[in-house]
Formats: structure tokens, sequence, C-alpha cells
């Protein structure tokens, strides 16, 4: 908002002392109106903003016409000022900025954010004047070899950081600046980076001094270099790579903090804004960081003990910044909750406070109530500071200690000083109120909570384990047991639920980071004694990987499901973000994790179905190869060139294809290409296009089921291709039409029935999909697809004949059925890879009566519903009587059974019924079309 000073003025302070009021107005003798209350009262009160006024009186009459216009042409003369003028033209700079700035928020003109964008602004434009002289004069010397005068705007490489409130453009009204002073060395030969380094040194120096040196026309700001890393024993400005190594090896959790709210400021601005994309992996951690609440909160304690601002609040000699319930709690706040949550969520990388918590209040991290207050407080806070250091351009934060200077301070806010003491009393109090309970949670005392001996067998172990090794790990879990103890106890068989937990913990290999997260989200325990209770497999999964907890409070984990597409599109983003390939594996198998916890648990839950579970496992898998894949290629090509013709194609075999997967299923795939002619890639390697596509499966099999630092993405099987093991990974499309026009076997084709594109090049997919119609359109003989589909039936009742509780191997059980479905599908030309269509394919051409598919597709759904609880439950076959009651109880309600016996016999008499239907239709000529 632009326009005259006077029409926009809300607020106006009143004069401690009268006749310095006066004085300033004798100065400035054309203003009038409310503006005249306002000149009055700032010089009356504030003995610096009156000297300003007689100083600066001829420039501020002139700027109350357009007050943003006056700071604009006055950054713009600073930015023009030569070496000769450039220490006196700063400091006339300072003081009116100053002025002009201190009378707007006094007269309520600008709010928060324009006073202190405006002082940063100012810190911006001077630090920059201050940068490109000094350097400019080392280019000028000869001292930065290789930099000439076109290098000096850019400061031949060198950049100023802003950290702290200059950073996030938030400086106060009489701060000092912080600073971190780097170059970047790759500007220079290797043999001259220490000469660069040592005129760098020196600009450096010579700049600050220009800032901060106290002359007959002032100071422009103190300047502080020590946030830089080891600064006792680093010089002024060192090289972005040493910088880069120290963050990377040993930055700590306030380096960390501190960055959040970096920006490149001066001198190289591109420069320094790369450098703060590399430290990025370094400052938002790519999984929810709750141990950072503790160390934050040790921060502060230490910061409290070092400036003696522990006790009661009394509000004599307060720190306003520093204090309790101040403006560092708040800022400490907002920032913890970012390095939290800032690595998943870049909405939350805000470095202004004001902005952080209105995106975290946006994302759920606060509550909307919480951001209103905090920043309401924080900006009364802010606003007492500046009138602090308005008095005499102190660089304090503390509130005065004699009621005379309460009394100035209150007339210079423009209100009583009661009104103003109880005002901040109560914000301070607030502030401390909403804060401190999340910094330092109250420690829990078990001796109270009543423990039976078999209970007490069981946590007395606890301390034993691996996870709570570490003293930080002990002293969290301390803090949380009486909560664990009461939510066990809550249940209606806490030995079972505790025994189930002890499991958990048992295999969980480090516990701070997790215990950090339950300490801050307790809910989530109850999440975890129902999965450690109901389903070990998937306890054991979270115990191997509990970074996927991030997803339940970091994201829309109970959101409806996505869908492939928006999966894949998804992970693309993320890999296409990735530095290198191995990095892109590991945020693959992280990605996948989440995802995959996401279903396990919505289907414990009840949220999902087991069919819309096996859908959605599948459109995981999907979208996981799809993107991967894109990777493997652009990284394989990148050595070898472009695939050679039509590229290749993921073919998605059995329960991949069938699009039904359950939580243990690993991938049958095929892979085919289509050279079209062309014999070799066009790469610096070039390879024969056999030996290329060959090596390209292998690398995208590899890139799948390698074990990496974030364990593997699926387990593969490729058996289903031509000739099985002993045929090539990669099969050209040519082979695998002659194969399977010539070759095959009955089995084989059974097998295609289910087939489906997974990824690769879209006309290549098209060819193999009409191919395949085709093929099934040509088998016509009933007789034969049904003599060989029996003997396959015997084959696998040898194999593996089969019991009451193995939804998938037996007599009339799935693999039973969906021999029978493929069948149906193979002999009516049916091109649907889903096992009910496939089966009404065949009632449908008459082959089975209504009355037998009912059966067959109860059964199928009874065994799926069954096999997809014990994949979920155990990981494989299942024992009722080892998965405890809570899992039994989810067994019951997934296959809508009263009890495990009554559903016994339930799974017993379908499987006899579908087997009986199996034998009479396999037996049973198919009629005539």
């Amino acid at each position: 908002m632009s326009g005259q000073f006077s029409n926009r003025i809300t607020r106006i302070p009143r004069a401690y002392e009268p006749d310095r009021g006066a004085d300033a107005l004798a100065a400035v003798p054309d203003v009038t109106g409310a503006l005249r209350d306002v000149i009055m009262g700032t010089a009356g009160s504030a003995p610096y903003l009156h000297g300003l006024i007689l100083r600066e009186a001829d420039w501020i009459t002139q700027s109350f016409d357009d007050p943003e216009a006056a700071l604009a042409a006055e950054l713009t003369r600073i930015d023009g000022l030569g070496p000769d003028v450039l220490d006196d033209g700063l400091r006339m700079g300072k003081r009116r900025i100053a002025l002009l700035a201190g009378l707007c928020d006094l007269a309520g003109v600008w709010a928060l954010h324009e006073v202190t964008g405006a002082l940063s602004d100012l810190a911006d434009h001077a630090t920059h004047a201050a940068l490109r002289l000094h350097v400019g004069r080392e280019i000028t010397r000869g001292k930065l070899p290789g930099q000439t005068q076109d290098d000096i705007e850019s400061c031949g490489g060198m950049v100023a950081l802003a950290m702290g409130k200059h950073g996030a453009g938030e400086l106060n009204y009489s701060s000092d600046i912080d600073l971190i002073c780097l170059f970047d060395e790759t500007r220079f030969d290797l043999d001259d980076r220490m000469e660069a380094r040592a005129g760098f040194i020196r600009a450096t120096r010579k700049a600050m001094a220009s800032l901060s040196e106290l002359t007959a026309e002032g100071y422009v700001f103190r300047t502080d270099l020590r946030l830089r890393p080891e600064p006792s024993v680093t010089p002024v400005c060192f090289a972005m790579d040493a910088a880069e190594r120290y963050y990377e090896s040993v930055g700590r959790t306030w380096e960390r903090a501190a960055y959040i709210k970096a920006r490149a400021a001066a001198g190289d601005i591109k420069a320094g804004a790369e450098f703060l994309d590399t430290l990025t992996p370094f400052v938002w951690r790519k999984h929810l960081d709750f141990v950072a609440i503790q160390e934050t909160h040790d921060m502060r304690l230490k910061i409290r003990k070092h400036k003696g601002l522990g006790g009661a609040l009394k509000l004599e000699g307060h720190n306003m910044k520093l204090g309790s319930g101040g403006i560092r709690e708040i800022e400490f706040f907002a920032q913890t909750r970012q390095l939290i949550a800032g690595g998943r969520d870049i909405e939350l990388r805000q470095r202004g406070t004001c902005d952080a918590l209105r995106a975290l209040a946006h994302k759920g991290w606060i509550e909307g109530e919480t951001r209103d207050v905090l920043i309401a407080d924080y900006t009364a806070h802010r606003e007492v500071e500046h009138r602090l250091q308005m008095l005499r351009d102190q660089q304090t934060h503390s509130l005065p200690n004699t009621p005379e200077e309460f009394d100035r301070l209150a007339h210079l806010m423009g209100t009583d000083t009661a009104s103003m003491r109880a005002d901040i009393l109560q914000r301070c109090a607030r502030v401390h109120d909403v804060t401190e309970g999340f910094f330092a949670p109250a420690e829990m005392d078990v001796s109270g909570v009543e423990q039976s001996a078999e209970l007490r067998a069981i946590t007395s172990r606890w301390q034993s384990y691996p996870a709570l090794r570490s003293e930080r790990a002990q002293a969290i879990f301390e803090r949380l047991e009486r909560e664990i103890l009461t939510r066990i106890q809550a249940q209606d068989r806490p030995l079972e639920v505790a025994a189930h937990l002890d499991g958990f913990l048992r295999g969980l290999p480090a516990g701070v980071q997790l215990f950090a997260l339950f300490e801050a989200n307790p809910q989530l325990i109850d999440l975890i004694l129902d999965i450690a209770s109901t389903a070990p497999h998937l306890a054991q999964y979270l115990s191997r990987n509990a970074a996927v907890l991030d997803a339940v409070i970091g994201g829309a984990f109970f959101a409806p499901w996505p869908g492939r597409a928006a999966l894949e599109s998804e992970l693309a983003h993320l890999l296409a973000r990735t530095d290198d390939y191995e990095n892109a594996l590991d945020a693959s198998r992280r990605w996948a994790k989440e995802w995959h916890f996401r279903i396990g648990v919505h289907q414990l839950r009840g949220l999902i179905s087991a069919d819309e579970a096996g859908q959605q496992y599948c459109d995981l898998a999907s979208a996981s190869i799809s993107a991967l894949y894109a990777v493997v290629v652009d990284a394989f090509a990148q050595k070898h060139g472009t695939p050679p013709g039509r590229g290749a194609l993921v073919l998605g075999m059995g329960s991949l294809g069938a699009g039904r997967l359950t939580a243990a299923s690993d991938l049958d795939m095929i892979v085919i290409y289509d050279a079209d002619g062309v014999e070799y890639s066009d790469g610096k390697r070039p390879l024969a296009a056999r030996t290329y596509y060959a090596r390209l499966t292998q690398a995208l099999i590899t890139a799948v089921t390698a074990q990496t630092a974030e364990g593997r993405l699926y387990e593969v099987d490729m058996r289903l291709r031509p000739s099985g093991k002993s045929g090539p990974v990669a099969t050209s499309l040519e082979s695998f039409k002659s194969y399977q026009s010539n070759e095959a076997w009955v089995w084989e084709h059974l097998a295609l029935t289910r087939a489906r594109p997974v990824v690769g090049d879209a006309s290549l997919a098209q060819a193999v999909e009409a191919f395949r119609i085709e093929l099934l359109q040509s088998r016509k003989d009933d007789a034969a697809i049904r003599q060989e589909t029996m003997e396959m039936r015997t084959r696998l009742a040898q194999a593996k004949p089969g019991s009451t509780w193995d939804a998938k191997s037996g007599a009339g059980r799935m693999m039973d059925i969906e021999l029978l479905a493929e069948a149906a599908a193979l002999i009516t030309s049916s091109p649907t890879q889903d096992i009910y269509a496939q089966l009404e394919c065949g009632v449908r051409a008459g082959w089975i009566t209504p009355d037998e598919h009912d059966i067959l597709r109860t059964t199928y759904r009874l065994t799926w519903r069954l096999q997809s609880a014990a994949r979920l439950l155990t990981g494989g076959v299942l024992d009722p009587a080892v998965i405890g009651t809570d899992g039994r109880d989810f067994l019951l309600r997934s296959t809508k059974a009263e009890s495990i016996d009554v559903l016994a016999d339930q799974i017993s008499d379908a499987c006899d019924a579908a087997a009986d239907v199996l034998s009479r239709v396999l037996n049973r000529s198919v009629p005539p079309l």
C-alpha cells in the first residue's frame, strides 16, 4: 500500500518529554494535523528518534508524501554510491530508513512485516554495496586470480548469507546482522584458491568495517560472523565446498534451525542460492525428526542458564526475546515443527515466523487458535522490542528496571503504564503456556501404575533391548512408559497386548526417533498396540521400517486411495529430485514402504476390504516399477545410448497381471523388447540390441530386488518368460510371438490370460496386447485345454496338497479355481485378466452353470480373504492358534465368520464343493459357440 503518511495513521505515541517533542516540531514546520502529534510523541519519548528528526528533517518531510517511494529511492541511492562516499553514504541511508521505519511503525502506517522488511532491505543493499567495493578493489589489484571488472558486481563469486531475522526479512529495529561469508571455489583454478581465499578474507574484514565502525556519521549495522562453522578456528570467509563438508559431517540441530531462515542476501546471489540448495538434505531431513524437540529444549535451557533468565516471570528487566514467554519461544516453537516435518513437506519451509505458523496450521501441525494467538503475541512482542530499541538505538530486548523508564516506554507505545504492563505480562504468560508443554513434557512416574507379576515380567525386559541402549532413548522412554502401560491396561487382554508389543520392541534396532514420535503424538501408541497385537508380520515390518509412521501424521494417511496414475506421478516427481542413482533406489523404497504400510493399516482397521487391498497393492507395485523403470532406462542410456528401436515392455504376469496382490506378494514379470531392425545402441559404449536389452532387464531386476540401505523394493520372479529359467531374461517381440505360437505349452497360454502391460513403449504394449488377443482367439481346442488343465491340477496337488488354513494350495482353493478361470478365458478367447470376469466367461459360454459359478465365486472370495488376511497377519500360511486373539478377531471380521471353528468348517465345505465343481466342469465339453 502506498499514499500519504498522514492519511494512514492508526495510532499516535505520546510525548514523555514535551520539550523534546516541541523541538522536533520546530525542525519540520510544514507538517500538520495528526502527523504533528506523531512527531511530537515520537521525539518526546525516544531520544534517538528525536536526534534523527533534527538531522534528517528536510528528507523526512519530503518522504511523508509517499513512504514506500521514499524507501525505494533511498535504496537506489545506496546502490549507486561511489567508493569515495560509500561509508558516509551508507550511514546516511541508515539514518533515513531507521527514521522512516520508526515513524511508520509508531504511527501504524506500516505493519510489522513492512517495518522489518524495510530494515532487512537496507541490510541487503548496504552489505552488497560494501562487499562490491572491497571485493572489487581486490579484483582491481589482481588478488583474485582470473576475476575481471565484469565480476565485480557478483563479488567474484563471494556471497553473504543472511541468517536469523535478517535472512527471514524480520530484522528488529536496532539489530545486528548475522552473516556467513563464503566464496565459490569452482571459479578458481586449484592452484589459485589459497590466494583467492586470502583476498576474500581481506575484503570481508574491510566490508564489515564499512558497515559496523562507529564514525562521526554513526554506523550502519553491527555485524556478527560467528554463525559460520567453528568460528574460533575458521576464517571470516571460506570456500563453499569446505562449508558443505562440515555441515554434512558434523552439523548440529541448532545449525539446521539457523539455516531455515538462511538467504543469499549480498554478493553472488546465484552461487549462494545454489549452495543453500546443496544443504537441503542437511536442514530438511527425509524423515519426521522429533528428536529436534528435545535438542531444541536443551538449547533453550542453556540459553536461559547462560543469560540468567530462569525463575518466576517479573516485568522489571524481563528479556522480551529470550525470557520466559518471549519472542524466541515462539520462533523455536515454529522452527522445531518445521524441522520435524519440513523434510517431507516443502510448504513448511517458510523463513518468516508468522508465515511458518500459518503453514503449520494449514497442514494440521498446530491448531488454528494456536496460530492466531502466537501470531498476535509475536507481533505485539516485536513491537515492544522495537520501541525499547527506538529509545536510544540500543541492541536491547529487556524491559526497563525503573518506573520512570516504564512510563517512557508506555508513552512511546501510546498507552498508559498499567495497561501496558498488564498486556505484556498476560502475553508472556500465554506464550509460555502454549510453548512449554511442547518442549518440556512432564516427567512420568510409573511407580503408581499397578502391574501384575506377569505384566512386570514382560515390561522388565524392555530396558535390555537394543532400542533402549542409548541414554537419550532411555530418557524419552521413561517419560513414555506410564502412558504405554496405561494404554496397555485399557485393552481387553493386556497381557497378550504387552507380549506382542514386547516382540515389536525386541525387533526395533533403535528407539530415539520412534519414542520421540510417540511422545509428540501419543495417539500413535494405540496404533502400535493395535498392529502389534493383531498383525505380528506388519509389526515386524514396522520395527524394521519405523520411519513409515511419518506418513501417519505427516500426510493424508486416511484420505481416499489416489489410484495408480497419481501414485506414479508422485514417485516420478520424487525420483526426479534425487541427485544420483543410488539415492533414487533408496527414495523409491522409502516411498513404497509408506504406501505399503498405509494399505496394511487401512485393511487392518477395516477401512478397505481384501479385494480393495489387493487392487491397491497392485497399483502400488505397478507405479513403483513404472517410475523406477524410467530411472533405470535413463541411467543405462547415459552409458550405452537410448534403447534401440521401440524399446522394451514390462509385462505383469500372475497376480500382478490380474491386479490382485497381497502384503507379501512377489512380482511375476516378463520383459519384451522390439529393436525394430536396429542392431546396436547409439551410446558412448554401444551394445548389440540383444545384449542391450538383456543387461537393461538385469539392471531393472537389480534396481527392484537389491538390498540397499532402505531394504528391498520387491522380490521378482521371471520364470514365466519363454523357456523359463533357461531362457534369456529379455525376449524380442518376434521371438516371443514365435515361441508362443509354435512352442509354448498350454499352461503358458493359460498364464498369458492374466498378462498385463505395466510399463514401456505404448506402441509396443499395444502390439503385445494385440498378439495376446490374437493368440487367445486361435486356441479353439477346448478338449486339449481341459486335459492340460486337469493334468496341471494333478501336478499341483501332488506338489502342494494344502491344509485347512492354506488358502492358496489344495483342491478347490485359489490356485485351483484360478486355473479353471484361466481355462475359461482361453477357451472363450476373452482378453480379461480378472478372475471373476474370467469365470463369467465360462458361464456365458454355457460351460459353467450359474450354480457352479456361484460356488466357485463364493469359495474364491472366501479363500482370497483368508489369503489376504494371512499375508498381512503372518506373511505366510495362517495358524489361528498362534496369531493371538486380536489376530483371530481380524480374521473373523475379514471373512465374516462367527468363530474360528465355524470358519474352518466353512473353508472345508466351500473348498470341497469347489473341487467337485472343478472336476465336473473340466470333464465337460464346451458347448459350440
